[in-house]
Order: structure tokens, then sequence, then C-alpha cells
């Protein structure tokens, strides 16, 4: 019997096929989004000198608000003002896989919002 691949599998090779593609420096650091059923994670990455530059998460963290979309859009926030505070402006946008909907979606709105351009 053949067993399907689980969601994850699906999701890990569509996280490489869109790593192919894109990459961060240090002027223009990749904005990576981890999503688990709990919480939600994003980090700046300069993948040039191998660097995490900022990083926020909901986990055990005063960014857990509400429910998981507002937790999501809190961390969108923190991560756009660390990024500021580490001298970022821009980054390109790596949604890891997932649909850009839901929680990621409400990640990348609020770092908009708050300063980050992608």
């Amino acid at each position: 019997m053949i067993s399907k691949p689980d969601k994850n599998a699906l999701r890990q090779k569509r996280h490489a096929r869109i790593r192919r593609k894109l990459s961060g420096t240090a002027e223009c650091p990749r904005l990576s989004v981890f999503r688990s059923n709990k919480h939600i994670y994003a980090q700046l990455i300069d993948d040039v000198a191998g660097v995490t530059l900022a990083s926020a998460s909901d986990d055990h963290s005063d960014l857990n608000v509400g429910n998981k979309t507002e937790n999501a859009a809190a961390v969108g926030k923190a991560i756009a003002e660390r990024g500021k505070a580490a001298g970022v402006t821009t980054v390109v946008f790596d949604r890891g896989g997932y649909q850009y909907h839901g929680r990621v979606q409400a990640l990348a709105d609020a770092a908009r919002e708050n300063g980050l351009e992608f």
C-alpha cells in the first residue's frame, strides 16, 4: 500500500522550491515565517552571512494577546519594530510554504503597516 506524504512534507517541498528563488542579504534580509499549530514565529535573516538579524514570536511572550490571528498581527508589528531598530526597512517575504492567508497574511500586513517594505 502506498501512503500519501503528510502535509508538513508537502509544505517543506513548497518551501524548498520557494527558497531556490529568493535569498536575503544584509541590505534586504528575508522575513521568514514559521507557523505551528499553537504559535507563529518570524525572523529577519541575512542568508549571505548566515545570521538572524531580528526575531519575534508569540511563544512565551507578551505578544500573546488574543486569538491566533491577533497574535500573528502582534508578531508582525514586533518584527517590524525590531527590524527598524536593526536598520532594516526593506525585506523579502518568505511565507515558508504556507498559503498567504489567515495568520501568515495578518503577520505580513502588520509588518507592512509598521514600516517594513516588501
